[in-house]
Parts: C-alpha cells; structure tokens; sequence
C-alpha cells in the first residue's frame, strides 16, 4: 500500500467515525451527504472510476425499469457487453 493509499485509509476511517456520528445525532442530510464523500474515497482507493460507477447505474435502472424479464433481442445477443465493474485486487 502506497504512501498515498495509507493517507487515503486514514482519511476514510475518520470520514466513517463522523458519519457514524451525525447518524446517532439525528444529522440524517449531513450523514448522506458524508456517504457521497465516503464512496468517493472508496471507489479512489479501489481504482474505480466514474464511468465505471455509471455503467453499474445504469445497468441497475433498466433492472429496476423492467419488471418482467424479457428475452434479449437477437441485436442485442450479437453485441458483447461492457463489463459493469473491473474485478480490483
């Protein structure tokens, strides 16, 4: 682990302890709003980046937006599929 990366833990520790915080204080907008920063360091510390956290957004809407599932189109069987996340080590 890098220099950086071991700031960047450090970081997301004390973010966590805050948010943990603002919960037990009925803060629920500022704990959310730390969650948003907290997911941020998180995907940095992973290597994730935005298009990634996208694509997942995405694929997890037009989940959500068919109820019934439906067999894929021959179209859509012919295009391979961009993975929604890369596997982080």
């Amino acid at each position: 682990m890098s220099h950086s990366d071991e700031q960047l833990q450090s970081v997301l520790e004390t973010l966590e302890q805050c948010r943990r915080v603002l919960n037990e204080s009925n803060s629920r907008e500022s704990a959310e709003l730390l969650s948003i920063v907290i997911l941020d360091v998180r995907m940095k510390l992973k290597g994730i980046d935005g298009a990634d956290l996208k694509a997942l957004c995405d694929e997890m809407l037009r989940s959500a937006a068919s109820e019934e599932p439906q067999p894929p189109s021959k179209q859509t069987q012919d295009q391979p599929r961009r993975p929604l996340l890369r596997v982080v080590k």
